[in-house]
């Protein structure tokens, strides 16, 4: 017997039988119980996701001699004349090879001719897009007052190449792509009845490199079970199909928090030996890391598109990184990605964007420093009346950020921690304005927090002037800077909803010293040129010095 390859082979012959399209084949199994036919349809959708399959169910199921709840019986006379493709009142047409408007006269007169032996005569036309201007505009008047026993259907992946005048004659239905976890399990489900093992990893792997449409994923599937016979393992897969091993991003990722900078080199030659693309391996990374952030932000893997075996490895990930860090590397990535396309020499830009990557420093608060000294039985108090967030900023103290355990070998009995007093920076005209700006602050970023990702940018922000309706804010990194910019038209309608008026943001990364004589010193006598935020008292404790000596900031005293 001929071989007959898996897409035809498992080719659905009812509606239940075609996956991820429930919404359209519930909608014209409705249609042919309640005899609402319409007289034309049009399928549009990607490819190999049930567009041609669905429309010889429809046209089957409506010359079908025995029904059985909307659905062809597949056994009456007219089943099987169809199935045999030997039915003269279904015929199918291939729009890109009769696209002439010869064979579409020949259609509009072949269309006059009552069915042979069926109900209705159904003419399939694929890729209705192809056809010519001239070849729908002679089509036009057939379609809108087709015969009562004439029913057409159109199948396309370009819509928009369709003309309105053809859309508003028929009822069109959109195929949407199918879900990786559907064809995975239609995938299992065959090689089940073929008697082919094959792992998960290796479902997912077909699954993805098919993008959606299951006429691929089913072709991925006939090769692979040529290469592997019916043991189908993914390190045979991916060596086969030369795609980039998964674990190579967790490679990265887990560096990045280990600090290990060989791990940059050694990617870099894996992927130069194995001939993969460096585009694509970047791509990828994009993707694991946007993967990362789901799991970060929902706290489980329900978003995450992956082979079981590495769900949990997302999974451990949740306290690893946090939203800004994964903006900071995602916006990084991105511009690697922009400048990689243009670079002479790919492998060299990607060894130095992966060790700039590693070399990122996660950002703490000093409730999380403080957190950790007092989690060792000390007692720590502090003010909470401050308005500078309480945070060491590594932009604000001039200083490389460090990480967040290098002040937890202090003994927490050791450390009196000074008050931190709220500061407020001078202002050139609107004092009364920029002190109700500095206590609402915080309600500000949290409420941009509520309804924007970008929101964890100004966590570490504070503001410092107020002149002329411009409000200047400084940020942490350059990154963060670019990023608040760019949504800063959102940003300035915030302000209105908050503080009453619209106010104009300006964002930057480091403090910019203003020409002229400096401003009077206030109560708090702390001088406009003074570079930290944080006043300490003359005590001088373990923890003050390891803030001055460590992260590079100034003791301010009265």
């Amino acid at each position: 017997m001929r071989y007959i390859v898996t897409a035809r082979k498992w080719r659905p012959q009812k509606f239940e039988d075609v996956v991820g399209q429930e919404h359209i084949t519930t909608t014209l199994r409705n249609a042919i119980l309640n005899n609402r036919i319409a007289h034309a349809y049009i399928f549009a959708g990607p490819r190999g996701v049930g567009k041609t399959t669905t429309a010889r169910i429809l046209a089957k199921s409506l010359n079908c001699l025995n029904q059985q709840n909307g659905e062809p019986c597949n056994e009456c006379d007219m089943c099987k004349s169809f199935q045999n493709s030997q039915s003269l009142d279904v015929i199918e047409i291939d729009g890109a090879s009769n696209r002439r408007i010869e064979e579409i006269r020949t259609l509009r007169e072949s269309v006059k001719y009552a069915p042979s032996k069926g109900q209705y005569k159904v003419y399939i036309i694929d890729e209705v897009h192809m056809l010519t201007t001239e070849s729908f505009n002679a089509l036009l008047k057939t379609l809108e007052e087709p015969p009562e026993h004439t029913l057409f259907i159109f199948a396309t992946t370009d819509i928009h190449k369709v003309p309105l005048t053809i859309i508003s004659r028929c009822q069109r239905f959109d195929f949407r792509r199918i879900e990786l976890n559907t064809i995975k399990s239609l995938l299992k489900q065959i090689a089940d009845a073929e008697k082919i093992s094959i792992d998960d990893k290796s479902l997912t792997l077909i699954a993805k490199k098919a993008d959606g449409a299951l006429r691929d994923a089913q072709s991925l599937f006939d090769q692979v079970i040529s290469f592997c016979g019916d043991n189908v393992e993914s390190t045979i897969l991916n060596k086969m199909l030369n795609l980039i091993d998964e674990d190579i991003y967790f490679n990265i990722s887990d560096a990045i928090i280990n600090k290990e900078f060989t791990t940059a080199f050694e990617v870099s030659q894996r992927i130069y030996d194995n001939g993969w693309n460096f585009i694509d391996f970047l791509n990828g990374l994009i993707e694991h890391f946007r993967n990362i952030m789901t799991v970060v932000i929902k706290q489980d893997t329900s978003l995450v598109e992956a082979a079981d075996v590495y769900m949990g490895k997302y999974l451990s990930y949740k306290d690893s990184f946090s939203e800004g860090d994964l903006l900071r590397i995602l916006a990084f990535l991105n511009k690697t990605q922009y400048e990689l396309k243009s670079a002479q020499n790919q492998r060299l830009k990607i060894e130095i964007s992966l060790c700039h990557m590693i070399g990122l420093e996660r950002t703490s608060t000093i409730t999380e420093l403080l957190s950790k000294v007092g989690g060792s039985g000390g007692s720590v108090n502090f003010s909470q009346s401050s308005t500078a967030q309480s945070r060491i900023n590594p932009v604000q103290t001039k200083a490389k950020p460090v990480a967040s355990n290098e002040l937890s070998n202090l003994s927490a009995s050791e450390v009196k921690v000074p008050e931190v007093k709220s500061f407020v920076p001078p202002s050139a005209t609107a004092d009364a304005d920029f002190s109700t700006i500095v206590s609402k602050w915080k309600g500000f970023v949290e409420n941009v927090r509520s309804e924007k990702f970008f929101g964890s940018l100004l966590i570490n922000s504070d503001p410092v002037d107020f002149v002329a309706n411009k409000l200047q804010i400084l940020v942490e990194h350059p990154e963060d800077s670019h990023i608040l910019s760019e949504n800063k038209a959102y940003l300035d309608k915030k302000t209105e909803e908050i503080f009453g008026k619209k106010i104009e943001l300006e964002f930057q990364h480091e403090m910019k010293k203003k020409p002229g004589p400096a401003r009077p010193r206030r109560d708090n006598k702390v001088s406009d040129t003074q570079e930290s935020y944080v006043e300490a008292s003359e005590d001088d404790s373990p923890l003050i010095k390891a803030i001055v000596n460590e992260l590079g900031g100034k003791e301010i005293r009265k």
